[in-house]
């Protein structure tokens, strides 16, 4: 037999031999019966992977893997919670304990700052929602595969103790030095008159005390001469339902409805004001925007529905599912949507889902709606405000945005205060702290901040445009260090605060 001839006849047994081991490899075992209208097709999934799978299955592993799974493909906030206590479950709303004032997830092996809890040490430093977390001390925790609960105990730490951490924001990498401290109990930030008969009351979040804090405030500002209250709920991003409902019925009459939810499991259920609240003669306005969600439209919709508040600002971020904790013995949990919270005219806060829901707030700055009215439509979801607030883009320089991406303001504002800790930890009142900002002097030592810490120098153009909002940012930011505190902040920032000042205008 020819060479040739050899080669080919074992080729030809090699590809037999191969076409026999496939066939045994690839051979269904014949076809199982699934419904497409219950749990069958999961079980028998389950099963197979128990009777067939080639190692040992890690249970536990699996099982969360398949319910965080489940979840996230049912809407965009249903979630599971991975075993942890209840108490720290309910630790992100209560927010009584030590720390810098963050919250942050871990996808693809690299936190992310998802919240900064207004008030806490870390917003005073300027740390913000999508810093990626690359070191905390000299400790590498990005890309390492570093664990979640190893992060957490190195970034907490008792209050006085100091924590230094390395952020990525964009394409810069950021040096943060951070003074732990107690996170903010309060969700009313600030509380103060700002003329003889006008009170500014900002609501960072609704926690356990909510409805206990607007009603102290409210009254001892009712004491100073308020006739009219201006409510803030930018950047209120919501909490407990209850806090809503008894915040919305300190301004409502009896019988008048706050919100009512329903789901396919959940039969209509309607809240109703009980007409004891005690500023139900007091003028209202109530600021929001595109981050403004869940409880806090709530507390919108019902003020608006009822006439009872002019809405100023933008289209409120659309977030109106009901969320129903389950809670399991090791420890884990989840949070399911039950039912859509609705207006009192029926309006449904929640927008529609999409591919791009979690960036849809993005998707409106280039479709207009932030600087066109006629953008806002009420089928997206959310709560349409009675008089539209353009987004203020005329302090959007390249130093002013060059500043902001690394936080130069506030970085510079904490370098300050170490420096004058004693006089400016005495400060007690705004006369007193304006005529210390004035005489101090902050732009030539914030320009030279800029320039020696972060490479950053303005032009006379840039300075002449940018100055007057970065100055008067920084005098907010240094007062908030005073006894004053966010009183301060906002007391100094809302002179430059265009839906603020539109709100007055009114």
């Amino acid at each position: 037999m020819k060479k040739s001839s050899v080669w080919v006849a074992l080729l030809g047994v090699a590809i037999g031999a191969l076409a026999v081991l496939c066939a045994q490899k690839i051979s269904p075992r014949g076809k199982m019966k699934v419904s497409g209208g219950d749990w069958s097709k999961l079980s028998l999934v389950l099963r197979s992977l128990e009777e067939n799978y080639v190692d040992t299955i890690d249970y536990s592993k699996v099982s969360e893997a398949a319910i965080a799974a489940a979840l996230q493909s049912l809407d965009p906030h249903s979630y599971y919670m991975e075993p942890r206590s209840l108490e720290e479950h309910e630790e992100e709303l209560a927010a009584n304990f030590d720390g810098i004032g963050i919250q942050f997830n871990v996808p693809n092996d690299t936190a992310v700052v998802i919240e900064v809890i207004p008030g806490g040490p870390s917003e005073k430093v300027g740390l913000q929602s999508g810093d990626k977390l690359l070191k905390v001390d000299d400790t590498p925790i990005a890309g390492v595969k570093f664990p979640q609960d190893s992060m957490v105990r190195r970034i907490k730490g008792k209050a006085g103790s100091k924590v230094r951490l390395s952020i990525q924001r964009g394409k810069e990498i950021i040096p943060f030095e951070i003074t732990r401290g107690k996170i903010p109990t309060h969700s009313v930030d600030a509380a103060f008159m700002v003329s003889d008969s006008v009170a500014y009351l900002r609501l960072s979040k609704f926690s356990r005390t909510t409805a206990k804090e607007m009603l102290e405030n409210g009254i001892k500002l009712k004491g100073e001469g308020m006739k009219e209250m201006i409510l803030d709920l930018r950047d209120n991003t919501g909490g407990f339902m209850d806090q809503a409902l008894s915040l919305s019925n300190l301004f409502l009459e009896k019988g008048d409805t706050i919100v009512y939810m329903e789901g396919l499991h959940r039969k209509k259920e309607e809240y109703l004001a009980d007409g004891r609240g005690p500023f139900k003669d007091i003028r209202l306005k109530v600021l929001i925007d595109e981050n403004t969600a869940s409880s806090s439209e709530i507390v919108a919709g019902a003020l608006q529905d009822n006439h009872r508040a002019t809405i100023i600002g933008r289209r409120s971020f659309g977030k109106g599912l009901v969320q129903e904790p389950f809670y399991f013995t090791d420890g884990s949990g989840m949070r399911i949507t039950v039912a859509r919270f609705y207006t009192p005219s029926g309006r449904c806060i929640q927008k529609p889902y999409s591919e791009d829901y979690n960036y849809e707030v993005y998707k409106r700055y280039s479709e207009g709606e932030m600087v066109v009215a006629d953008s806002m439509k009420v089928e997206n979801g959310g709560i349409l405000p009675d008089v539209f607030v353009a987004m203020d883009t005329t302090k959007a320089g390249k130093f002013y945005m060059d500043c902001s991406r690394k936080a130069t303001t506030m970085r510079f504002a904490s370098d300050f205060f170490e420096r004058h800790r004693d006089r400016i930890a005495s400060i007690a009142s705004f006369g007193e702290l304006d005529a210390y900002l004035n005489s101090a002097p902050l732009e030539k030592e914030f320009l030279a901040f800029a320039l020696n810490r972060d490479s950053l120098k303005p032009s006379e153009a840039e300075w002449k445009k940018d100055g007057i909002y970065l100055m008067t940012q920084v005098k907010a930011l240094v007062g908030r260090y005073s006894l004053l505190s966010e009183n301060a902040y906002y007391h100094i920032y809302l002179a430059i605060d265009t839906t603020f000042n539109k709100a007055l205008e009114l």
